[in-house]
């Protein structure tokens, strides 16, 4: 028997980086009476881990519900980093409709474009949702022609261009369809989901099918698929089967242990569910994101979305530096091991390989942020390792070598466009429009390849002055496009082992850019700054001055220092050359040349 679930709406939240999502989401919390009414709740309370909330982006998708009326609204908050695209085209497996969220101020971006086309491709209906309305540069009215122009060039077809739009302030927690009627509160959008998104359907006399979207993983429990019933109904402690349509062959009886539905956001456990809930379900070992947990007598699979692979590698392996074993807990190789393959449980675009020597692991993902997070999360759990440059990872196709290319979006004010320009041609980007935006600002398209951006990241910052936005999107796989010249800096490296003495820098900074203040411990082959001469110099930052007894007049002034240029990791992994590694501890991380002996080093670069 086909069944409408009229009590139930199931939606994902998509949308650019920092346009609001998770915010949108504390609002419909708070107003749909999650919160007890003196319950002192964060502010975006979904970005629950560390980095998300620092970095005020979301990493993983989160499952959250609310009520409205007497309707059960399953809401998925979705990354919009392209890095964690591979986040975004499996939990719209679980959705009927997308909200798609627009800054009034900036319009659709990049991102906003990649996650519409995922949504288009699985016709899903869409709610449009121009938030940031109290924003004092706030154009509403354009945004939604930019919105229906974009819906347009993406060849949405004629029911997507009757979509509502419903104007937002996050923040302020209010929604309205009629931008001259303020509302006080979110009821229209309530309203809109309600009405505009349809019920979930299926049958539910059926053989159970659930596709597992998201992997969750939890030291008591172990591992807990999150996944929507799509037909048939599961109870706690039934006997079921695991299959997988792209690996015809797999087949894998289980037990199912509990069942969680989403309220709020926590997990209630439930003795069953029906067709249309997504739900968690624990007890199941060795789940895949992409499993069907399908009826013991009837294990058919559901298609699923193949996960992008990763564009971009680099080595992890033991930190074996003078300064190794002070500051973490986790050092061996058995312990990195381990942690790198305990996030391949819910991680589906990383890879982690073994290699010829034992204390060395190649771990390939979707981007360099991708890969930062996962060096950062590390780091703060007490692990001590040394990482590599990031380098592309090429493809063949009948004897040709292929590359990953990406598109980049750039705003820049128009004095900066000619560097611009002029630097992504050096990395062979090729720029493909260029139209005038608002205020002097123009917006460029270029495709560049995944490796030109390596390393340009922080170039661009400089030379836009901090203003310019640049955003990516991986865009397939192209003909190599020929070598780009490598850095252009040299490092300044430590000459002895020791404690940097404002004496030693001081005669240091006239050799380039330095990283390390006076007192900073460092070791012979470290690297202590930069210099723009593209020559690795030996620098002696230890050195004392001579005492004597003898007062010269003036020169005990201060010693005047430059301040450091400090380094977020990304910035590091940009600067570092073939020859470098950087070494990660939980309280710092040092760039360090691989190897540290000035003779041999001299020697291996002869060979």
């Amino acid at each position: 028997m086909n069944i409408t679930r009229n009590d139930l709406r199931n939606i994902a939240i998509i949308a650019h980086v920092d346009h609001g999502k998770t915010t949108l989401v504390d609002s419909m919390l708070k107003q749909s009476g999650i919160f007890r009414e003196n319950q002192v709740v964060k502010e975006r309370v979904l970005d629950s881990n560390e980095i998300e909330r620092e970095r005020g982006i979301t990493i993983l998708s989160k499952n959250t519900a609310i009520h409205y009326k007497d309707i059960k609204i399953n809401i998925i908050d979705t990354p919009g980093h392209a890095d964690f695209g591979g986040e975004v085209e499996r939990v719209l497996k679980m959705a009927d409709g997308v909200v798609l969220l627009v800054d009034a101020f900036e319009g659709p971006m990049p991102q906003t474009k990649f996650v519409l086309k995922k949504a288009f491709e699985l016709n899903l209906p869409a709610i449009v949702c121009i938030n940031k309305i109290d924003r004092p540069e706030a154009r509403p009215n354009e945004v939604i022609d930019e919105v229906l122009d974009l819906f347009i060039e993406l060849g949405a077809g004629d029911e997507y261009l009757d979509s509502p739009f419903v104007f937002t302030s996050a923040r302020e927690g209010i929604a309205t369809r009629d931008l001259n009627n303020k509302k006080d509160n979110m009821e229209d959008l309530f309203e809109t989901i309600v009405n505009y998104i349809p019920a979930p359907q299926g049958d539910i006399d059926s053989p159970l099918q659930v596709l597992i979207s998201t992997i969750d993983y939890n030291d008591y429990v172990g591992r807990i698929g999150i996944g929507r019933i799509e037909r048939g109904k599961i109870e706690a402690n039934q006997e079921a089967i695991i299959v997988n349509a792209n690996k015809p062959d797999y087949k894998k009886k289980i037990k199912i242990g509990k069942i969680f539905e989403f309220e709020g956001l926590n997990r209630v456990e439930v003795e069953n569910s029906t067709v249309g809930s997504i739900i968690a379900v624990t007890g199941v070992e060795g789940i895949h994101i992409g499993d069907t947990i399908c009826d013991i007598d009837h294990p058919e699979a559901l298609p699923f979305v193949k996960i992008s692979e990763p564009t971009i590698a680099m080595n992890f392996s033991v930190n074996d530096s003078p300064f190794a074993g002070k500051e973490g807990k986790f050092l061996t190789s058995r312990q990195i091991r381990n942690r790198l393959f305990k996030e391949l449980q819910t991680d589906v675009s990383l890879r982690v390989e073994e290699t010829d020597s034992t204390d060395v692991f190649k771990v390939s993902g979707r981007g360099e942020l991708h890969l930062s997070v996962l060096i950062e999360n590390m780091r703060r759990e007490g692990y001590e390792f040394q990482v590599s440059k990031p380098e592309v990872l090429y493809k063949y196709e009948n004897g040709k070598k292929l590359e990953p290319m990406e598109k980049v979006t750039i705003d820049v004010s128009d004095e900066y466009i000619g560097s611009v320009i002029e630097k992504l041609g050096r990395r062979k980007g090729e720029l493909i429009s260029m139209t005038e935006a608002r205020g002097g600002y123009s917006r460029l398209v270029f495709s560049v390849p995944a490796r030109g951006l390596i390393g340009y990241r922080g170039e661009f910052m400089t030379d836009t002055k901090g203003e310019g936005i640049l955003n990516s999107v991986f865009d397939g796989y192209a003909p190599y496009k020929g070598d780009i010249p490598q850095r252009i800096e040299g490092s300044l490296i430590a000459f002895e082992t020791g404690e940097a003495t404002a004496y030693g820098l001081y005669s240091a900074q006239e050799r380039g850019t330095l990283f390390i203040t006076p007192g900073t411990k460092v070791y012979k082959g470290m690297v202590v700054g930069s210099n723009p001469k593209g020559v690795d110099i030996e620098v002696n930052v230890c050195k004392k001055k001579h005492q004597s007894n003898i007062r010269a007049a003036g020169s005990d002034e201060a010693l005047r220092l430059s301040p450091p240029k400090e380094m977020t990791i990304e910035e590091a992994l940009e600067f570092i050359d073939d020859d470098e590694l950087i070494e990660i501890t939980p309280t710092t991380f040092r760039i360090r040349k691989k190897i540290l002996d000035s003779n041999k080093r001299y020697k291996s670069k002869k060979n």
